[in-house]
């Protein structure tokens, strides 16, 4: 769990700053991985203040307790064999868990970015993750993931955060997209990624990371989470492959930046599922995932005119959903435990979006009337380095 933890670290220092960053322009890759840098930081200290009892301590079925405000009250052991207190059914310390689920909380605001690169004002995107976070990622976790959470009662399956870090993060990121509006010249000028090469390793590190994201959910080394581990894999090649197919046969040549979009939409698909379904159910979620998510990434977003930069909806949420619902159609008992239900499924999927947007709009609205969300237009030609932080790339 301790390797798995730092795994899933991974995936957002350096892998997703990577990702995003050689997806934008030059003059503004510092700002980007900047973003998911300060996220983390930020992150860190809400969780041990108190988002990580509003997501994990017993409250009500909305929203955890106070019992562990600055962590207080975790207990330490030195036998990590022992089942720890009553309020997690583990045997790893709870230190360990709480810091497992943190590199979650971490990754999911992050991923928001991506829908706003390249205009937001970097005090508005610290106040936004900020209270994103508790208002938003710590009830849903605790809605799906806790015991006494509500959507876990209905019996919503979500094993590694299909819904509680993708949808989430993605359905947030339309709201931004929609409230922000298009970058200065969207459409008109060459908005091309400055390296993808950058873009490839980001990638790279997130595919070995996210061995972390889904077979550390298990919580143990055994043979779920070594089916997790073989689902995650599987799915991935064959987004990957479905992604870059599809993209051949329509635009006539395979991209770089195609390959490694599907791969990431592939391991967004398999999340929820991945401690549920054998092999040859995350082949048929895989393939899914690769299409559908490059629909989304090219002829939903060209339809609609919307500015999602670097497809933060159309993967993470769009691919979310295809791996929630299809969870519900091919969960199997002798894996996970439980059998899949579409419509079950369908509440968490449901649930999500609508508070997921509802409150994602409503603090960016906020700030928006309050400090202002974007750049200046003539910050925003500069570039976002420069103007904001007073740096460059040479």
């Amino acid at each position: 769990m301790l390797t798995s933890t730092a795994l899933v670290l991974l995936m957002t220092i350096p892998g997703l700053a990577l990702f995003y960053g050689g997806m934008v322009r030059k003059k503004n890759v510092l700002a980007t991985l900047m973003q998911s840098f300060a996220i983390t930081c930020l992150v860190t200290i809400l969780w041990w203040l108190i988002g990580y009892s509003w997501a994990f301590t017993p409250g009500s079925p909305w929203l955890g307790g106070n019992s562990r405000l600055f962590m207080n009250g975790m207990v330490y052991m030195k036998d990590a064999g022992k089942v720890m207190v009553s309020h997690l059914a583990l045997t790893i310390p709870e230190s360990v868990y709480a810091m497992f689920q943190l590199t979650f909380a971490i990754i999911t605001p992050a991923l928001i970015c991506g829908a706003f690169a390249e205009r937001m004002k970097f005090s508005a995107m610290l106040i936004f993750m900020g209270v994103w976070s508790l208002v938003v990622y710590a009830p849903i976790a605790h809605w799906v993931w806790e015991a006494g959470g509500w959507l876990n009662a209905k019996g919503v399956l979500d094993f590694a955060g299909g819904t509680v870090v993708h949808i989430n993060a993605g359905i947030a990121a339309l709201a931004a997209v929609i409230v922000m509006g298009k970058r200065v010249g969207y459409g008109k000028e060459p908005m091309a990624p400055h390296n993808l090469t950058l873009t490839v390793i980001g990638a790279a590190l997130l595919w070995v990371g996210w061995f972390g994201f889904n077979a550390g959910s298990a919580t143990a080394a055994d043979g779920r989470a070594g089916m997790a581990m073989a689902v995650t894999q599987i799915a991935t090649a064959a987004a990957a492959l479905a992604w870059m197919f599809t993209e051949w046969l329509l635009k006539k040549k395979p991209s770089v930046l195609g390959l490694a979009s599907g791969a990431v939409a592939g391991l967004v698909a398999i999340t929820p599922a991945s401690g549920f379904v054998g092999p040859n159910a995350s082949v048929v979620i895989g393939v899914a995932a690769g299409v559908i998510c490059y629909l989304a990434a090219t002829s939903l977003k060209h339809a609609f005119g919307y500015d999602d930069s670097l497809d933060a909806f159309g993967v993470h949420c769009v691919g979310g959903i295809v791996g929630a619902l299809l969870t519900g159609v091919f969960a199997s008992k002798d894996i996970g435990g439980a059998d899949g239900s579409v419509v079950t499924q369908l509440w968490g999927v449901g649930t999500t979006l609508i508070y997921g947007f509802v409150m994602s709009y409503a603090i960016l609205k906020l700030i928006d009337l309050t400090i202002g969300l974007r750049v200046p237009e003539e910050e925003e030609r500069i570039g976002l380095d420069l103007a904001l932080h007073g740096e460059r790339v040479e």
